[in-house]
């Protein structure tokens, strides 16, 4: 399942709506601050609901809008990448992965333009092959949750933020160690032909706000590989959880839109809150 990491950076889905999805929902306060932490999927189907009931009060009562990245990032990320991903030389394909894998790898290929993968980094390619499976899956980022949620704010004249830019999310990757790099690119393409079914495993999950499934769909992918759990969701987690920390010193409300896996499990952003003596109550 390891094609799911790149969907723990922009969360997928699967081809199926969830009708009326209810994700899981957090709620950080003090005297006069409310942080509400919403578990994102970045491309869903068409049709998909998910923005009613609590979530729809905390559009309308909140005066801001942050998820991992800003609008301006986000439009900037396709040209990160494209000038991150090139390596300094080529490298077949068929000299980084064992025929198995190669032949997954091929196939998933097969289903759309050639990938390039001879002159990209190991994480580029896989990050292709994550994409790859989103298409297939037959998402559409029009409908997630963050593209949404963000022509709600800006229609309502309220900012929206980032936490991260472009660039840092993409060097998550980029800055793993080549053995690192080769074990998750390994582990996508012998898996790549189950993808988008795990995919929709993480969607339903997610749609029913069944933190205990969410929770082992991301650990089956990201436990087998530690420095990638560390690099990708830890370290990250543990950052955003000093900044939610820290807007708790000004007054507000604040919806916090991320990663369905980042608010999941004992590393999660609610239960390092928890853990540094915050109460942390889950709202739906």
């Amino acid at each position: 399942m390891a094609t799911l990491l790149p969907c723990l950076l922009a969360a997928c889905g699967t081809a199926e709506p969830v009708r009326q999805a209810t994700p899981a929902m957090w709620l950080v306060a003090d005297d006069d601050t409310q942080i509400y932490m919403l578990g994102a999927m970045h491309a869903l189907p068409r049709g998909t609901d998910w923005d009613g009931g609590k979530v729809a009060d905390v559009i309308g009562t909140a005066d801001e809008l942050v998820m991992e990245l800003s609008p301006e990032e986000l439009a900037e990320a396709g040209g990160v990448f494209q000038s991150l991903a090139p390596r300094t030389a080529p490298l077949a394909m068929a000299k980084r992965l064992p025929p198995p894998a190669l032949a997954s790898y091929r196939a998933l290929e097969a289903s759309g333009s050639d990938f390039g993968g001879d002159t990209l980094d190991d994480w580029a390619v896989m990050v292709l092959m994550g994409q790859r499976v989103a298409q297939k899956a037959e998402l559409d980022s029009s409908d997630g949750v963050e593209t949404r949620l963000t022509q709600r704010f800006k229609d309502a004249g309220k900012p929206v933020g980032g936490l991260e830019t472009a660039r840092e999310q993409l060097m998550l990757f980029e800055t793993l160690d080549p053995a690192t790099q080769r074990t998750l690119l390994t582990r996508a393409a012998e898996k790549s032909g189950d993808a988008v079914k795990d995919v929709g495993a993480l969607t339903a999950a997610w749609g029913r706000g069944d933190v205990a499934a969410l929770e082992k769909v991301i650990n089956d992918d990201v436990d087998a590989v530690p420095a990638a759990r560390k690099a990708i969701i830890t370290d990250r987690n543990r950052r955003w959880s000093a900044w939610i920390q820290k807007r708790l010193e000004r007054p507000g409300t604040v919806l916090m839109a991320v990663g369905a896996g980042h608010l999941v499990g004992s590393d999660g952003v609610p239960a390092m809150l928890e853990a540094d003596g915050l109460k942390v109550t889950r709202v739906q």
